[in-house]
C-alpha cells in the first residue's frame, strides 16, 4: 500500500454528472481536488440524454468527456479511474484507500457516488432498462410520444405512473403482472382515461438488441409496444456513507441539506445519491452547489486558524 498519501482539499469519490459539476466549482476556486471515479454511471446504457438544456440529445457519454475537457484546463483538478473501498474520518479530514491500494487524504470529502438499479428478475428487462424499459418521461417521453405505451407497475405506482405517462399517449395499457391492487376508485378514474389494465403475468420483454418489441405473458398472449415505462428497486452504489455515519432518508438515499451537507461534518453528498429526481441537470445543479459550499466552509475554515494565531 502507498505510503506517501498526497493531500488535496477536496476528494469527489464519483464522477459523473454531480461529481464533475462541484469539481469546476472547486477547480475554479483554485481548490486541489482528487476525482475518483469507477466508470459504472447508472446512465451509461442510455443512448441519449434529455432534459439539459444545450446539450439536449447528447449520450451520456458525451455529456462526461466534455466536462473532462474542460476540467482539464483546470491544473489543481486530477482524476483516478478507480474504486473506492473505504473511507476513513480522520483528525485532519480523510483517508480513501482505493482496490488497487492507493491511498490519499483530504480535508472536505464529496460523496457523489450514485445509485445501483436492482432489475426484475424478467427475461429481456435488464437488456432493455434505459433503451426502451423507462423510468421517466421527463427524459424520454418526447421521443415515444403518441405511440403505443406500456406501464408495468401495480397499485399506487402503478395509478400514479398511468396517469402521469397518459398525458404523452392516449395509446398506453397498465401491466400489473399478476392480479390488480389498485382500488375500485382507481379502477374508474383508469376506465375514464380509457387506460385498459392487463393482470396476466410478465413472462418476458420481447426486443432487438434492447429495443422493445412487444411483451409476452404466461399464457402464451403477446402485446406489442414501443416502450415500457417501469421503475425499480435500488440502492446506493457503494457503502461509503454508511461507513461515515451519514444518516439516510426512509427511500435509502444519503439525506443532506440544500447544499449537499450530509449529517456528518466535512462529508458532502450529491447526485442520485441524494435524490428520486434523476436528471442530469439536477445532478449538475446539485453537484455546483454542493462544491460553492464546501469552499465556503473551507475559507471559513481558514479564515478562524488564522485568529487563532493571531
Amino acid at each position: 500500500m502507498t505510503t506517501n498519501k498526497p493531500t488535496y482539499d477536496v476528494i469527489s469519490i464519483g464522477g459523473s454528472n454531480a461529481g464533475l459539476s462541484a469539481a469546476l466549482l472547486l477547480g475554479r476556486s483554485l481548490r486541489k481536488v482528487l476525482v475518483i471515479d469507477a466508470g459504472q454511471p447508472c446512465n451509461r446504457q442510455t443512448p441519449h440524454s434529455h432534459g439539459f438544456l444545450t446539450r439536449d440529445g447528447e449520450t451520456p457519454a458525451q455529456l462526461a468527456s466534455i466536462a473532462r475537457d474542460q476540467l482539464a484546463h483546470y491544473p489543481s483538478v486530477q482524476f483516478r479511474s478507480e474504486t473506492v473501498v473505504t473511507a476513513v474520518q480522520t483528525e485532519d479530514g480523510f483517508d480513501v484507500t482505493t482496490a488497487s491500494g492507493e491511498s490519499f487524504t483530504s480535508r472536505k470529502l464529496l460523496l457523489a457516488t450514485g445509485l445501483f438499479d436492482i432489475m426484475p428478475d424478467i427475461p429481456g428487462f435488464a437488456e432493455c432498462w434505459g433503451r426502451s424499459v423507462l423510468h421517466c418521461p421527463y427524459c424520454h417521453g418526447y421521443e415515444v410520444h403518441g405511440q403505443s405505451l406500456g406501464v408495468l407497475a401495480n397499485g399506487e405506482v402503478g395509478y400514479e405512473m398511468a396517469t402521469l405517462i397518459q398525458h404523452w399517449s392516449s395509446k398506453l395499457t397498465l401491466f400489473t403482472n399478476g392480479p390488480s391492487t389498485l382500488t375500485y376508485t382507481q379502477q374508474e378514474m383508469l376506465q375514464q382515461l380509457r387506460i385498459p389494465i392487463i393482470e396476466s403475468p410478465l413472462d418476458a420483454i420481447e426486443h432487438h438488441a434492447g429495443m422493445l418489441t412487444g411483451l409476452r405473458f404466461n399464457d402464451g398472449s403477446q402485446v406489442q409496444l414501443k416502450a415500457l415505462f417501469s421503475r425499480v428497486q435500488f440502492r446506493q452504489h457503494t457503502d461509503i456513507a454508511s461507513q461515515l455515519g451519514c444518516a439516510m432518508t426512509d427511500n435509502g438515499l444519503i439525506e443532506t441539506t440544500e447544499f449537499g451537507k450530509t449529517t456528518m461534518p466535512d462529508v458532502f453528498a450529491a447526485g442520485d445519491a441524494t435524490t428520486l429526481f434523476r436528471q442530469v441537470s439536477i445532478a449538475v445543479a446539485n453537484g455546483s452547489k454542493a462544491g460553492a459550499w464546501i469552499n465556503k466552509e473551507l475559507i471559513t475554515e481558514d479564515l478562524d486558524q488564522i485568529n487563532q494565531v493571531g
